[in-house]
Formats: C-alpha cells, structure tokens, sequence
C-alpha cells in the first residue's frame, strides 16, 4: 500500500478513529487503525467490539492496500506535522513497518496484520430514515447530561430514542435519566421512522455521535435494529451495538399537577446557583429556592465553610415556596436552555419540579428535590 494524503484530512479521519480505541487494551489489534486503500479513497476504520467508526478521506492512491496501525500514535504524528503538509503512507507488507513520510519527517511504525481486525458484522437494519444533523444533534446534546454512571443500572447508561406521541402528533423522542434528573426531548417524526423500535444508545455512541452533529448543512442516515444502530454521513459511518435492556416507564414519574409557576431569566440563573453554591459543601450541593411574590431568594448554609444567599427578580404569582435541590443539577439544566426564559413548575416541597423552556413543550426537564 503506498498513499499520499493532506495532513488536515488525515488529522480529522485518525481523531474520530483514535477516540474510539480504548487506552487500555487486553487484545492488542483494538488499540490499530484499519487503513484501507483503493481507488481516490482512504478509509480508516477502529472499533472496541461495541462501537465501530469508519471515517472516509480523499488521498492519492498509488498502490492499493490494507494495514492496521496504533491509531494512538497516528494520531499524535498527524497532530504534530505542519499544517499543509503532504504526507505518504507506505507498508510493502513484508517488514511490518508502516512509513510514515512529510517533508523531511520520517516515522516508521510496527503494523498488525490487516486480517486480525475484527470487522463488526452487518446487520438487518428494520428502520432507515434520514435526519438534519442540527436535529439529531439538539436531541442528544439536550439529554445527554442526565445519563447515568452508575454502572449496576446499565440501562440508563444511555439516551433511550423511541417513537413516542407529543403535543403535535408522533415524535421522535430521546430521554435520558439518572433517577435524580430527566431530560425528553422531542423532535418531528422523519419519514421513514414511524415503525422504529425504542432503543437505547450507550453513552460513549452518544459521545462519539456528536462529533458527527458538528456540521449543519449535513443530513445524517440513520438505522436501526434491535441489536444496532448506524449513523452515517457522507464522509463517516458509526456503527454501534445498543444496549440490551429495558428503559423503565418514565411517563409514569412526569408529574402533571405541578401548577405552581416560576420564570426566570436561564443564564441569569444559572450564574446565581453557581455563585451561591461557593460555600457548600461539595458532597451535597444543596441550594435552597424561597419564591415568593415575585422574587427568588437562593440561599446556601453550609456549617462548616459559611453561608450565601443572592435574590433575584421573577415572574412568579403563587403561595410562597421553600424548596432544595442539588446545584450541579439545577445549573445543568439552566444550561440546556437555549431561549432567555426558563420556566418551572412546582407543586409540593419534597414533589419534583418541571423545567420547560419558555413556552416550548418539545424539551421537558425533571428534578428531584433535596432536604435543606
């Protein structure tokens, strides 16, 4: 295999691919990149068993080929060489040397054989549809934060996207708990996925995925499987495995008698929750919201570090209120929303509080409250 590619092409198709590999690895040829060759193309694929990345770059063929290489070192050497550079890949596929060449740089790196790479095995996908990038990517970016860590839970270990009926008919609908907060965002149902079966997308798919999103005149093919699901662009396809479990029944814990009613400038308050939570100890968090007659006081007691408080200015006409909840959480949520107004919506202290975005009922946000 002998090709010569830009090293802007080759830094962007190894970073997709290189984040994919784990740092640490039992089975030696997961830590390579597949470098395949043919025709005006050079693709890069890398995998840890359960996500799968092929990114797909122009180069100047001159002997087609394949060969597997750290992705990690490829990565570093495409980071560190000169912008503009013209950089050659050779493997002659007896040394098992790969050279690296640009300019008067020259790497020679250890290769595996191309055969041992484990490529992940196609699936029969039951749904296709295609959707603008900047849609996927509101959908993810918006649920994201309430994934789950905790690893005993595994299904909330990642966004559950489903086909689900919403205030304007069928959506397509991603959700994301912890058990101490709930993000469900709705997005128009594209055609194509009204039969889609609910899955749910890992956590590390759901990372890698965004670097996808970035582009907004893109439209990504998505599909879908019970066992897979694949995103692809025109220059990258990500494959990865779903997780195989149950997401519980969130509706069930969406309250819909919460009728008390605060709106707040968002940045303004997610600013405030910062500042006062300063002093508290790092362990709970804990910010305490007193509303009433149209002003918010938040308020922090830690004993040990010292107290704050900070009102500010709200629209809110209900019986005064006193209630706690974690700062990490509130200020998360602030975060997600892109209008200038939050709104939320409470009913009793120790009852959970909805956060809308303004008027808009495509994104509903859920947290718990806290004992202050």
């Amino acid at each position: 295999m002998k090709i010569s590619i830009e090293r802007s092409d080759l830094l962007k198709a190894v970073t997709q691919a290189q984040s994919v590999v784990e740092r640490r690895n039992t089975i030696p040829i997961l830590a390579n990149v597949l470098i395949e060759a043919e025709g005006n193309d050079a693709t890069f694929r890398a995998t840890d068993l359960d996500i799968e990345v092929v990114d797909k770059a122009p180069a100047q063929v001159e002997r087609p080929g394949a060969t597997t290489v750290s992705a990690l070192t490829l990565h570093e050497i495409a980071r560190k060489l000169p912008d503009g550079a013209l950089v050659s890949l050779t493997d002659d596929g007896t040394s098992g040397r790969l050279v690296v060449e640009a300019g008067r740089s020259n790497f020679s790196l250890a290769t595996l054989p191309r055969e041992d790479f484990p490529i992940m095995a196609t699936s029969d996908y039951d749904t296709n549809f295609s959707a603008p990038a900047p849609v996927l990517r509101r959908l993810f970016d918006k649920t994201r934060f309430a994934i789950s860590t905790e690893e005993t839970r595994y299904y909330l270990n990642g966004v559950y996207m489903h086909v689900a009926s919403g205030a304007q008919g069928q959506t397509l609908r991603c959700v994301a708990t912890d058990g101490h907060r709930l993000a469900r965002v709705d997005a128009p149902l594209p055609e194509g996925a009204e039969g889609m079966a609910g899955v749910i997308v890992p956590r590390k798919t759901v990372a890698e995925l965004r670097k996808l999103l970035d582009d907004d005149d893109q439209v990504i093919a998505v599909s879908v499987s019970e066992t897979k699901l694949r995103f692809a662009s025109p220059g990258i396809t990500l494959t990865s495995k779903v997780i195989d479990g149950t997401f519980p029944d969130y509706s069930r814990v969406i309250p819909q008698g919460n009728t008390r009613r605060m709106e707040v400038d968002a940045a303004e308050f997610a600013r405030a929750v910062d500042r006062v939570a300063t002093v508290s100890s790092e362990r709970s968090r804990a910010v305490k919201m007193a509303i009433g007659d149209d002003r918010l006081v938040l308020s922090v007691n830690a004993p040990d570090s010292g107290a704050a408080e900070e009102e500010l200015g709200v629209a809110y006409a209900d019986e005064p209120l006193e209630i706690g909840f974690n700062a990490k959480y509130l200020v998360e949520i602030a975060s997600q929303i892109d209008r200038e107004n939050a709104v939320f919506m409470f009913n009793q202290p120790g009852d959970p509080a909805l956060v809308r975005e303004g008027d808009d009922e495509s994104a509903v946000y859920l947290v718990m409250p806290m004992r202050v």
